[in-house]
């Protein structure tokens, strides 16, 4: 059975002239699928009965499947899939203010850099995500979404993105075409452990989403013990990658800096950072930790994170604090993961509730 799920408009049209019809249809399809968010051919109403009746008899849009969603206090929405070879993946619906929303995608089954804070990678990487398994997350988001007036796309859900370069650049291909999702590439952002090759290939691309890196010390052996990445890549040789990075105007690059109490939110990390940065355009995002089961670390308290900001501001760093969000349903920064939710994970108030 042919899957249409994540093809782009050539691949679509591949799939037309498989089934002996005119590539024009495959345009129609298109709009039906990521325009109109409608999956059933019987609903696309231009196309003709025949090849309609042939859509359904050989063909078919393998989204996966949602097995679980899970809404917080604050309006997110915790959103588990299973995929067809039976593993798992986990997307988040983060709304905001004036109709506007943000999508946390994923783009593999696990990761493989086993960062010690980050339970998405806790037991170890299955697999990468397709291009029709990314995009069917904001799919079905969107699905279910009210009408929106600007949506915003991460890929920072489960796995490093840059890791799996070929589909998690085709899933922001169709998401930012203007004839399907039609999500602006300024609007969509990439972050990475510090993959530093894929930095450097991001960076050669003319049309891309923006960038993010995961920081999270300010010296190679902190980092080093809490992202084994930093042993490939130290922390020099990230941030000459990011200084090459070439920059659109008015554009950031994102340093998120995840604090973990008595570990890398000391002064002296605080005061190290923002020369660290120096001459970067850049905004340093700090997440205090958000606690997983079985990760031995603790968050900082409001009064640590107050401190820590205030001395980057003091050095003139733009700094913002990210507010925690989906903490109730294990939807947090750092708590995805893969394998499937027992009530513990989730608390007995919310374990098992629906949107």
């Amino acid at each position: 059975m042919i899957d249409l799920a994540g093809r782009d408009l050539a691949g679509l049209e591949g799939a037309v002239a498989e089934l002996g019809d005119r590539a024009f249809r495959a345009r129609q399809i298109y709009r039906w699928l990521y325009a109109r968010k409608v999956a059933d051919f019987a609903l696309m109403t231009d196309l003709s009965q025949a090849l309609r009746d042939k859509l359904g008899a050989s063909a078919r849009v393998g989204f996966p499947a949602v097995v679980d969603r899970l809404p917080a206090g604050d309006g997110t929405v915790r959103y588990a899939y299973a995929l067809d070879d039976g593993l798992r993946t986990e997307s988040v619906y983060i709304p905001g203010e004036d109709d506007r929303a943000t999508l946390c995608l994923s783009s593999q089954v696990g990761c493989a850099l086993a960062c010690r804070f980050c339970l998405s990678g806790a037991n170890g990487l299955k697999r990468d995500l397709s291009p029709g398994e990314i995009v069917g997350q904001a799919w079905t988001m969107l699905r279910e979404a009210p009408p929106l007036v600007r949506v915003n796309i991460v890929f920072m859900g489960i796995g490093e993105p840059l890791d799996n370069f070929a589909a998690v650049s085709a899933a922001w291909r169709l998401l930012g075409d203007p004839r399907g999702f039609a999500i602006a590439l300024k609007r969509m952002t990439v972050s990475t452990a510090g993959h530093v090759p894929s930095i450097e290939r991001l960076g050669a691309l003319e049309d891309r989403p923006r960038l993010a890196v995961s920081l999270n010390a300010t010296t190679d052996e902190t980092r080093s013990a809490l992202m084994p990445i930093n042993r490939a890549w130290p922390i020099a040789r990230l941030l000459a990658a990011v200084r090459a990075f070439p920059l659109k105007r008015n554009e950031r690059v994102t340093f998120e800096y995840v604090l973990l109490s008595g570990v890398n939110d000391s002064d002296e990390d605080a005061r190290r950072l923002g020369p660290l940065l120096a001459g970067i355009p850049a905004k340093i995002n700090l997440i205090p930790w958000n606690p997983s089961p079985g990760l031995p670390y603790a968050g900082p308290s409001e009064e640590r994170v107050d401190r820590f900001a205030g001395l980057l501001w003091t050095q003139e760093a733009t700094v913002t604090v990210r507010r925690r969000r989906g903490g109730d349903v294990a939807a947090a920064c750092g708590q995805l993961s893969f394998l499937p939710r027992t009530a513990d994970d989730v608390g007995p108030a919310r374990a098992g509730a629906t949107r």
